[in-house]
C-alpha cells in the first residue's frame, strides 16, 4: 500500500508560475487593499471593483502555466498516496496532472450564487460580470473564501493531515488561518518537509526537514529524498 503524503501549497508555488500574490507587495493586490477585494464588506461596497479584480486574475491564471514544483508534486503520484491541500485558487495542481486537491480558499474558475453557496458553476472563460445571476436569480459571485468568511473545506483538511505517513509544506509563510494551524495536527512521529525561500516559524519537533529553497527546485530534491527514504 502507498504512503499517504499530505501536502499544504500556498502562494509562493504559484508565483514561480507568474500568479500575481499578495504576500510579496505588503498586503495589496494591484493597488487594491486586500479587504477590498477579498472580503464580503468590499462586495457589497464595490462588487464591479471586486468581479474586475478577480477577471484579471482568471486572465492571468490562463496565461501561466505549472512549473518544476507542480510537476514534481503530481509525479510522486506514481509512488505515494498524495494528497493535496491547496491554499491557492488557481487550477496549477490539477493542469500538472495532480488528481487529489483540496481547494481550501475556493477556486478562481468558478462562481457560486450570492443566494444559496450550493449554486457553484463552472466557468468556461476568464470573464465574470454585473448582471450574470444563478438559476433563482441572484448575481453571481467568485466561488472564493474571502477574509471573514467560514472555510468549507477546513474540516476535510484536518481529517486528510491526521492520517498522513508523511506531510509536506511548499509555498506558504504559514500566516494565513485556518489553514496555517493545520500543521499542528501531524502527529508527532510524521515527518514534516518544508520548502519555501524564507522558511516560516516552525515549532521545534523531531522528524523536520527544513529546505529553503524556491518550489521548483526544493521539490526536486525533496521527491528524490522522500523515494530514498520511504520507499
Amino acid at each position: 500500500m502507498k504512503k499517504r503524503l499530505v501536502v499544504l501549497s500556498g502562494a509562493g508555488i504559484s508565483a514561480e508560475s507568474g500568479v500575481a500574490t499578495f504576500r510579496d507587495a505588503d498586503g495589496l493586490w494591484e493597488g487594491h487593499d486586500v479587504m477590498e477585494v477579498a472580503s464580503p464588506q468590499g462586495w457589497k461596497k464595490n462588487p464591479e471593483l471586486v468581479l474586475d479584480f478577480y477577471n484579471k486574475r482568471r486572465k492571468n491564471a490562463h496565461e501561466v502555466e505549472p512549473n518544476a514544483g507542480h510537476k514534481a508534486l503530481a509525479d510522486l503520484e506514481k509512488d505515494f498516496d498524495v494528497r493535496i491541500i491547496t491554499q491557492n485558487v488557481d487550477n496549477l495542481h490539477e493542469r500538472a496532472g495532480s488528481t487529489n486537491v483540496i481547494h481550501l480558499h475556493g477556486k478562481l474558475f468558478e462562481s457560486r450564487s450570492t443566494l444559496d453557496p450550493s449554486l457553484i458553476y463552472q466557468m468556461e472563460g476568464w470573464e465574470l460580470n454585473l448582471g450574470e445571476k444563478c438559476e433563482r436569480g441572484s448575481q453571481l459571485r467568485p466561488n472564493i473564501v474571502w477574509f471573514g468568511e467560514p472555510v468549507p473545506m477546513m474540516e476535510k483538511a484536518m481529517e486528510e493531515t491526521v492520517q498522513a505517513d508523511i506531510f509536506l509544506v511548499v509555498g506558504t509563510s504559514l500566516v494565513v488561518y485556518p489553514a496555517a494551524g493545520l500543521v499542528d495536527f501531524v502527529p508527532d512521529e510524521v515527518p514534516i518537509f518544508v520548502v519555501d525561500p524564507r522558511l516560516p516559524p516552525m515549532r521545534n519537533r523531531p522528524n523536520l526537514y527544513l529546505y529553503e529553497e524556491k518550489a521548483s527546485t526544493g521539490m526536486i530534491k525533496v521527491s528524490q529524498v522522500l523515494r530514498e527514504r520511504f520507499l
